[in-house]
């Protein structure tokens, strides 16, 4: 029998300042047995700011490359927004970007998605939003993200700021193009 996803509960309050969101979400994160802690946290933190109506983890994660990680649909079901994590391959970036209006890209290693970007033409990818994450938040959101508890996240002018308990954590958030970082 296949080892089962891990379901992880967490509130996080969220306030996005740049993208004028404040909610409480609460998420069920189910965690592949395949999926790497720092996947995990980056799935997490691109949902988390590119919160909108009609987003959603993908039905199937891992087991659904097909899909993005991450959705947006409006009301209808039509996919309005890709948000993808780590360095999804150049192919899967070009599917991306003739199936939705808008993608996005959220990584710890923006020099590999880079490369990547480079090995073939990539349908609009002078559009593509590509986040470059900061290691000092990922890399300890790592071991935190595995409890179950809750966050407040905090996004202003690019700078990221996360609370756990006693935990304070903080980045900046590099907005870049899969060219070259702007």
């Amino acid at each position: 029998m296949a080892p089962r996803a891990t379901i992880l509960k967490q509130t996080i309050q969220l306030s996005d300042v740049d993208q004028n969101v404040y909610e409480t979400l609460e998420l069920q994160l189910a965690r592949h047995p395949s999926e790497s802690p720092r996947y995990l946290v980056t799935r997490t933190l691109a949902y988390c700011l590119s919160y909108a109506p009609g987003i959603a983890f993908s039905r199937g994660g891992l087991s659904s490359p097909e899909e993005p990680p991450v959705a947006i649909h409006d009301p209808t079901g039509r996919l309005l927004a890709w948000v993808d994590v780590g360095v999804p391959s150049a192919e899967r970036l070009h599917k991306a970007a003739k199936a939705a209006g808008k993608v996005a890209v959220y990584t710890t290693s923006l020099n590999l998605l880079q490369r990547e970007a480079k090995t073939r033409a990539i349908y609009k990818a002078d559009q593509i939003e590509v986040f470059d994450l900061p290691k000092t938040v990922v890399e300890p959101l790592e071991r935190l993200l595995e409890q179950a508890g809750s966050f407040e996240i905090t996004r202003n002018e690019g700078q990221l700021y996360i609370t756990h308990g006693r935990e304070n954590l903080e980045g900046t958030v590099l907005k870049a193009g899969l060219s070259e970082a702007s």
